[in-house]
């Protein structure tokens, strides 16, 4: 009987440093985890929309930590030295989304490359930044003429519109 108590309490401790381990290496800080759209863990779960802006959008996790709402993006990409402003806006956006749907404002978001993680401080700046950028994007939707955004050749070859741009790049 010592004996199993001694192999379980074993088998606890390992599956507790085994997850322990898994959250580090997904960039999750410590909490509960609330919501995930990775596959790997099931269904996926619903989109988050803010129907007055037109916003809707799936967070890879939704971590809560101490009545707050973390929520986490992962990429798989190489690890910049500083997180792109892309990333940065898709992270802002997702904390306007949980501040809609939960009613807590997120003090921050993350995002995690495969070696360095960032902490995106959700600042009323950074909300008022996201919130002309939606509003720019919904005055493009209707416009004729829009510019290209970018002088990147890699980023033309693998644009949806390349068939019908006239401004694509090589």
């Amino acid at each position: 009987m010592l004996y199993l108590a001694l192999f379980l309490i074993f088998l606890a401790i390992l599956f507790f440093w085994q997850s322990n381990r898994q959250r580090r290496q997904a960039g999750l800080p410590g909490g509960r985890i609330i919501y995930t759209d990775t596959r790997a863990w099931g269904e996926v779960e619903k989109p988050f929309f803010y129907s007055e802006m037109g916003l809707t959008g799936k967070p890879d996790y939704l971590v809560e930590q101490n009545g707050r709402i973390i929520p986490v993006e992962v990429k798989s990409g190489r690890t910049p030295e500083v997180p792109y402003d892309s990333h940065i806006f898709q992270v802002a956006a997702y904390c306007l989304l949980v501040e809609k749907t939960f009613g807590k404002r997120p003090p921050y978001g993350i995002i995690h490359y495969s070696n360095r993680d960032f902490a995106v401080d959700y600042t009323p700046e950074l909300e008022s930044a996201l919130l002309d950028q939606l509003a720019e994007m919904r005055r493009d939707e209707y416009r004729t003429d829009v510019a290209r955004s970018h002088e990147d050749a890699v980023r033309c070859r693998r644009c949806g519109f390349r068939k019908v741009c006239d401004q694509k790049l090589a």
